[in-house]
C-alpha cells in the first residue's frame, strides 16, 4: 500500500484538534481547581475572596464551552476520513499527534503521582491538594487511555466511532460546566455581586473622604455634597445600578452612619474579604461585611488617630 500524503487540510485538522483537546483538558482542570479552591478555602489565606477564584472559573469555561465542541466536531471530521481512506491511518501528522498526546498526558500522570508523593514525604497533605492532584490524574487519564485504545484500535483498521465514548465525554463537561455554575453562581447572580463589590468600594472611599474633611475642618460634613472638591474632581459616588445617592447621617460630633442596599450577602469572611482600607479608624478599618438588603454602617472617628490639621 503507498503511503498516504499529507494535504494542508490534514495538517490543520489535526493542528486544530490538538489545540482544541489541549485548550479543554486546561480549562477542565482549571474548573475543577476554582471549585476546590470555593469550596476548600486556604485556611493560610484569610483575605481569600470567591470572585478571584469563580473569575477564573467563569474564563476556563467560556475555554470549554467553545473548545470542546470545536474537539468533537473536528474529531468526527478526521473520523469520516480516514473511513474513506483507511490509509489515512498512517499519516505521520497523526502519528505525532497521538504520540505527542500520549506523552503529555502520561507526563502530567506521572508528575501528579510524584507530587502526592514528595507532598506526603513532606508532611503537608492535605484535602485541597488531593483533590486537585485526584482532578489531573481523572483528566490526563482519560486522555490517555482514550488515544492508546486509539492506537490499537488503527492496528485494526477499525474506523468506526464509539458513540458511548463521545456521549459519555459530552455528559461529563456538561456537568462539570453546570456544576461550575452552581459554585461560581448564574451570570445574573454574578451580575448582582459585582454591583455589591462596587457599592462596598464606593462606601470604602467615601468613608476616606469624610475622615480626610473631619481632619480639615475639625467637623463632619454635614451631607455628602460637602465632599465635593472642583480642584480633585471628587463627587460622591452613587448607587451603580439605582443611581440615588448613598444614605449619609452624622449621629454625633465624631460619629456618622453610611447606608446602602445589597443584592447578596457577604456574611462568610472566608470567602470575602474586607474591602480596601484607606484608614484604620480605631480599630473599625474599612470592613463593610453585609447582609442582603438596606445595612448601615456606623463609624467613629478617633480625634487621636486623626488629628485635625494644623491652620
Amino acid at each position: 500500500m503507498d503511503k498516504p500524503k499529507m494535504t494542508p487540510k490534514d495538517f490543520f485538522m489535526y493542528l486544530g484538534t490538538a489545540v482544541a483537546l489541549y485548550a479543554s483538558a486546561g480549562a477542565l482542570i482549571a474548573i475543577f481547581f476554582s471549585i476546590i479552591n470555593t469550596l476548600l478555602p486556604d485556611a493560610l489565606n484569610p483575605q481569600y475572596m470567591s470572585s478571584w477564584a469563580t473569575s477564573g472559573m467563569r474564563f476556563a469555561m467560556s475555554t470549554l464551552l467553545v473548545a470542546f465542541p470545536l474537539y468533537i466536531v473536528l474529531s468526527w471530521l478526521i473520523r469520516k476520513d480516514i473511513a474513506r481512506d483507511v490509509a489515512k491511518y498512517q499519516l505521520a501528522i497523526r502519528k505525532w499527534f497521538v504520540y505527542f498526546t500520549l506523552f503529555i498526558a502520561g507526563a502530567a500522570v506521572a508528575g501528579d503521582i510524584i507530587a502526592l508523593v514528595n507532598t506526603y514525604l513532606g508532611g503537608e497533605i492535605s484535602s485541597r491538594f488531593i483533590w486537585k492532584m485526584l482532578s489531573v490524574f481523572v483528566v490526563a487519564g482519560i486522555i490517555f487511555a482514550y488515544y492508546f485504545y486509539d492506537l490499537r484500535r488503527a492496528e485494526s483498521k477499525d474506523t468506526k466511532v464509539n458513540k458511548t465514548l463521545i456521549v459519555l465525554a459530552v455528559i461529563g463537561v456538561v456537568g462539570v460546566v453546570v456544576w461550575g455554575l452552581v459554585v461560581a453562581g448564574s451570570p445574573s447572580q454574578v451580575r448582582a455581586l459585582r454591583f455589591d463589590e462596587q457599592r462596598v468600594n464606593d462606601l470604602s472611599g467615601v468613608q476616606q473622604e469624610i475622615t480626610l474633611y473631619y481632619q480639615k475642618h475639625n467637623a463632619l460634613p454635614t451631607t455628602l455634597g460637602a465632599l465635593s472638591d472642583d480642584i480633585s474632581g471628587y463627587r460622591a459616588p452613587v448607587d451603580p445600578q439605582s443611581q440615588e445617592s448613598y444614605e449619609y447621617t452624622v449621629l454625633k460630633p465624631l460619629s456618622f452612619e453610611l447606608c446602602a442596599t445589597f443584592a447578596q450577602a457577604n456574611l462568610d469572611s472566608a470567602k470575602t474579604a474586607p474591602a480596601p482600607v484607606y484608614y484604620d479608624m480605631g480599630g473599625m478599618s474599612g470592613n463593610f461585611v453585609h447582609d442582603s438588603g438596606r445595612v448601615c454602617f456606623e463609624r467613629t472617628i478617633d480625634p487621636k488617630t486623626y488629628p485635625v490639621y494644623k491652620q
